[in-house]
């Protein structure tokens, strides 16, 4: 009887096996991206600060003493690249992991693979990406594996490590701050694409400015969209206006209730305060193309003209609720322009936060003397048993005064006479810190 014959077999016998694929060389037909992902750190690009001579991870290597690490960085901009090739370069086992899609079992897992690894002599460079996913429990899960050196830990992140990390887990490891790809490390990476393809990208030479701004930093969607120019039938060079007609601007990197979000309202708020107009549209342009509720950043203008311009310039306020009022009945976009002008107006007024600085004084003062009573003679006195015990008498009516000031004390009776404030002479207070001081002199 014939041998039974295997699915897999046809008549002409069983199919040849696919010739062998190199140890990370990229599968066929994989992406522009992944074909020019670097094979060694110095193919790395934009990260001098780490991987240059001088850098941090660039002397720790040489020391010979990998330590665990947190990667923090934009998007595509090489943190499970530099992963990989810190794995191969300090010789250790690459384990990865995914924090979207891993749990508590994949981490046991990986934790017990990496033991057994250690007893057989080899230790294990565990990357995990998007770290910050994991929630508080798993983070603490890393520390004992981190401390007794069972693995190397390698976290990415696009988040604050500062907030989105354990501080036991943050002590235990090293933040290493990977920076956006700036324009000389994207024309690398262009450069590098055109050299695969064998000829150059068919852009003309604006243009060709235009696509590295629309990758914003990020050299793997910028690899992308060289990949889809490259594919191009008609090489007739694109000019920008052709080029935005073909491709899709990267969306900007705006996360309205995380880190950026609070990183853009500061740049803002410190562009007003340092009276710079154009710094000020600038990151307010910024945040309502990131998609930033107007309102918000409404309201946040609204405390920057009291704490920031208060008295020097009394009309900042009323117009910060005016343009407020004004977009909620327009609206977006028209309302925006409002908010525009409040942004030119609060950045050119002269500045104080004279009032800003009284009132956190006076709070002060007021938690430390208590319930101290107002003198007698200010308190109203409706009944004949509080005439009697003195409630009233002695106060000067201001406005039958001379010049409409009595210079009575309206302090608690024994408390000394505190200063908050402090006019900073500038626009309007100028004129009040004169009336102040000749309050003062009369007083005295």
């Amino acid at each position: 009887m014939a041998p039974r014959r295997e699915p897999t077999d046809d008549l002409f016998g069983p199919p040849e096996a696919p010739p062998p694929v190199a140890p990370g060389a990229p599968a066929e037909g994989a992406p522009l991206a992944e074909r020019l992902r670097p094979r060694t750190l110095s193919e790395v690009v934009g990260q001098d600060q780490l991987l240059g001579p001088q850098g941090s991870i660039t002397r720790m290597l040489a020391r010979g003493s990998l330590a665990s690490m947190i990667l923090w960085g934009p998007p595509g901009v090489g943190k499970t690249t530099i992963a990989r090739l810190l794995a191969e370069a300090a010789e250790l086992h690459f384990a990865s992991l995914s924090a979207v899609f891993s749990g508590v079992a994949d981490l046991k897992r990986a934790f017990d693979e990496a033991r057994q690894r250690r007893r057989m002599g080899r230790r294990t460079l565990l990357f995990v990406d998007e770290i910050h996913r994991f929630n508080r429990a798993q983070q603490d899960g890393f520390l004992p594996v981190v401390e007794d050196g069972t693995v190397v830990l390698i976290g990415a992140t696009t988040e604050n490590p500062s907030f989105a990390l354990n501080g036991a887990l943050l002590s235990r490891c090293q933040v290493m701050v990977l920076k956006r790809l700036e324009a000389a490390g994207l024309t690398a990476l262009l450069a590098r694409a055109e050299a695969e393809a064998g000829r150059t990208l068919p852009l003309d030479p604006a243009a060709r400015e235009v696509l590295l701004a629309m990758a914003d930093g990020d050299g793997r969607y910028l690899l992308n969209l060289a990949e889809q120019l490259l594919a191009l039938p008609d090489p007739a060079p694109l000019d920008p206006a052709g080029l935005s007609q073909l491709l899709a601007k990267r969306a900007a990197l705006y996360d309205k209730d995380r880190e950026e979000h609070y990183n853009l309202i500061s740049a803002l708020h410190k562009s007003l305060r340092g009276s710079d107009p154009d710094a000020g549209l600038y990151w307010f342009s910024r945040m309502i193309l990131g998609g930033e509720d107007a309102r918000y950043i409404a309201r946040r203008l609204t405390r920057f003209a009291a704490e920031d311009v208060g008295l020097a310039d009394p009309s900042a306020l009323p117009a910060a609720i005016a343009a407020w009022e004004t977009y909620e009945r327009l609206g977006s976009p028209e309302g925006e322009l409002a908010l525009a002008q409040l942004v030119v107006h609060l950045a050119t007024a002269p500045k104080s936060n004279a009032v800003y600085v009284a009132w956190k004084a006076a709070q002060a003062t007021a938690r430390e003397t208590g319930s101290l009573a107002p003198p007698a003679h200010i308190l109203n006195a409706p009944t004949k048993m509080m005439r009697e015990l003195g409630y009233g008498a002695g106060y000067a009516y201001d406005h039958d005064t001379e010049e409409g000031f009595s210079g009575q004390n309206y302090f608690p009776d024994g408390m000394a006479r505190p200063r908050f404030y402090e006019p900073a002479g500038r626009g309007e207070e100028a004129e009040i810190a004169r009336r102040l001081a000749h309050w003062a002199k009369q007083r005295r």
